[in-house]
C-alpha cells in the first residue's frame, strides 16, 4: 500500500491504514505537499503537552481524552518517545496510562520514537499531525516526555502548548531554563491533591506576571479528576496566540534548517572532508545558503 492508498482508506475510517500512512511519514517516504494535506491555519487543534517526566503528562492527558470523547470529539496523540521503536525502552510503559482512552473508537494514540531523527523529526511530526487532522480528528496532542531543548524544538509545531507542572520548584526552574514558559498558553499545576500545590501555582503565577503577559494557570489533580473540567474548558476558549506564537515560529524555522542540514544526501561526504580538513565548517555553512539562496 503506498501513501496515496493510505491516505485515501485513513480518511474513510481505516485505522490500520492510519497507521501506515503515519509510518511512511515518520520514515520520510511521504510528505505532505506530495498528499496534499490541508492548510491548518490558525485553528488551535493541535495541543503539545510538555513537563518534566512524573508530574504525571500521560494521566492527565488521559483525562483530556476522555473529557473530549465523551464530547463527540475525535482526538488522536502523538506520544514521544527517545528510547527505539524496535526493544520499545522502558519509556513506553508511561504510555500504558493512556491504554484506557485507546481503546475509546474516538481516539488514537501513536508513540513516535526520536532515535535517529534528531532533526527531522520535529518536521515530520508536524506532517503526521496534519495528516490526522485531515484524515477527521477534530484536534491531536502532542506528548513530550521531558523539559529539555529538544521538548522546546518538538512542542513547537503545536498551535498552543499546555505546561504540565508538579508541586516541586525545581521542575518550573527546568521548564523556564529551557524556555517552554515561554512557549506556554496555559499552565496546569498537576498534583494539587498534595500539599504545597497551591503555594506552587501561586509562585508560578508571581513569576509569569514579570512577563506582562501571563498565561493562565490552573490546578489539577488527574488522580482526583479535580479541575478537569476547567482545564477542559480553559483549553477550549483559547483565543489568539500569546507573544508565545513568535516563539513556536522561531522553533519551527529552526526545525527546518536543522531537518533541512540533517537529511542532505552528502551529509557523510562532508562530514569526511571536514575530519580530513579539506574544508572547514563556515565553508560548508556558506555553500548550504547558496545552495537554498
Amino acid at each position: 500500500m503506498d501513501a496515496t492508498e493510505a491516505f485515501n482508506a485513513a480518511k474513510a475510517g481505516d485505522r490500520r491504514s492510519m497507521a501506515r500512512l503515519l509510518t511512511l511519514i515518520e520514515s520520510g517516504e511521504a510528505n505532505g505537499a506530495e498528499l496534499g494535506f490541508s492548510s491548518r491555519g490558525e485553528d488551535c487543534r493541535i495541543l503539545g503537552v510538555t513537563g518534566s517526566p512524573g508530574v504525571g503528562k500521560s494521566c492527565l492527558v488521559d483525562r483530556l481524552l476522555h473529557a473530549w470523547a465523551a464530547a463527540g470529539e475525535k482526538v488522536a496523540v502523538l506520544a514521544i518517545d527517545p528510547s527505539s521503536p524496535v526493544t520499545g525502552g522502558a519509556l513506553l510503559g508511561d504510555r500504558m496510562r493512556m491504554q484506557a482512552a485507546d481503546d475509546l473508537d474516538e481516539v488514537y494514540v501513536r508513540s513516535v520514537a526520536t532515535r535517529n531523527q534528531p532533526g527531522g523529526l520535529p518536521v515530520r511530526l508536524a506532517a503526521m499531525a496534519e495528516a490526522l487532522l485531515d484524515c477527521g480528528y477534530d484536534r491531536v496532542v502532542v506528548e513530550t516526555v521531558g523539559t529539555g531543548q529538544a521538548e522546546v524544538r518538538i512542542v513547537a509545531v503545536a498551535d498552543r502548548v499546555l505546561l504540565v507542572e508538579g508541586p516541586a520548584r525545581g521542575d518550573s526552574i527546568q521548564a523556564e531554563k529551557a524556555g517552554l514558559l515561554e512557549l506556554a498558553d496555559i499552565v496546569a499545576v498537576n498534583k494539587a491533591d498534595l500539599d504545597g500545590a497551591d503555594r506552587f501555582a501561586d509562585e508560578i503565577r508571581g513569576s509569569l506576571e514579570l512577563t506582562g503577559q501571563a498565561p493562565p494557570v490552573l490546578l489539577v489533580s488527574a488522580l482526583e479528576g479535580t479541575g478537569i473540567p476547567e482545564l477542559v474548558s480553559a483549553l477550549g476558549q483559547l483565543g489568539p496566540a500569546r507573544v508565545a506564537q513568535r516563539a513556536r515560529w522561531r522553533e519551527r524555522l529552526l526545525s527546518e534548517w536543522e531537518a533541512a542540514l540533517l537529511t542532505r544526501d552528502d551529509l557523510e561526504q562532508l562530514l569526511d572532508r571536514l575530519e580530513a580538513g579539506d574544508t572547514s565548517v563556515p565553508e560548508i555553512v556558506e555553500t548550504f545558503y547558496r545552495g537554498v539562496g
